[in-house]
């Protein structure tokens, strides 16, 4: 079989390690060598491109294996490999017996992948949200800038409180893109019951793919102790985080404070 004949536009992120089968990407300079990028990983470039054009939708069971090598005229082996890592990046999830899925944030396990506050005791579960304020504004500098937008472009601005079992918990504030998130109200929100990036996903057509995060500690202000009912001073942990969706573009920025007063932060490191 023929392998698929490498192409810079269908990976653009070309340097990478294994057996390396063709020039990727253009050289930095006249004298520096070609980049090569394993015949898998052009594989699940191919893949990922699919995904983000919605040819296969969040939920839907995409092509098997078998067709997919027919497709791009490759192994089933080398579309197995492309596969596993998708799978590993949470991009599709194989279900045992039916085939490989488009992964979606209305799934169970995906409620927690972007959650990662869980209670000390007891079983974790969605918080429910009250929300405090959703606006059109215009984004300031350093939101602009984390969102890879111009300062002054539009974004819609929320502010809500989420309750575990009726304790408030987390306070979080989000900036949201207003073109891509155009038509996002108070009322919708609150009519929606599931994951908010369910929401996204289903509605716009956004899907969350990874996040960075940073976290400290702070002392609650006045503000903050008022909403989460706790003594100004109470010690909480601090969140920044921003996520992107497909080609790693920014599309949301969440600063949150957590009690952690039944709550611990927990990230599995593999």
């Amino acid at each position: 079989m023929n392998p698929v004949p490498p192409n810079p536009s269908q990976n653009p992120a070309a340097a990478t390690t294994g057996g390396a089968v063709g020039p990727t990407a253009a050289s930095a300079g006249p004298s520096s060598s070609p980049t090569f990028s394993p015949l898998y990983q052009q594989i699940k470039a191919l893949i990922t491109q699919s995904l983000q054009s919605g040819e296969w939708k969040p939920g839907e069971l995409i092509p098997s294996e078998v067709e997919l090598a027919n497709r791009f005229k490759v192994s089933q082996g080398t579309v197995r490999k492309a596969i596993d890592e998708l799978a590993a990046e949470n991009l599709v999830m194989r279900r045992q017996g039916k085939g490989t899925f488009v992964s979606t944030h209305h799934e169970a396990r995906a409620h927690f992948r972007f959650l990662r506050l869980m209670p000390d005791e007891g079983v974790p579960h969605y918080p429910e949200s009250r929300f405090i304020e959703v606006k059109r504004m215009r984004a300031p500098a350093d939101v602009a800038r984390l969102l890879d937008l111009k300062s002054g472009d539009a974004v819609i601005f929320v502010k809500r409180v989420q309750y575990f079992d009726g304790m408030p918990t987390i306070v979080e504030e989000l900036w949201l893109p207003g073109l891509t998130f155009k038509g996002l109200t108070a009322e919708r929100l609150v009519e929606y019951k599931g994951p908010m990036y369910g929401l996204f996903e289903s509605e716009f057509g956004t899907r969350m793919i990874r996040a960075a995060e940073k976290i400290r500690a702070v002392c609650a202000d006045a503000g903050a102790a008022a909403l989460l009912q706790i003594a100004a001073g109470t010690p909480l942990l601090c969140s920044e985080r921003v996520s992107f969706t497909y080609g790693d573009k920014p599309v949301e920025l969440r600063r949150g404070l957590y009690s952690t007063e039944r709550h611990h932060y927990q990230n599995d490191l593999n």
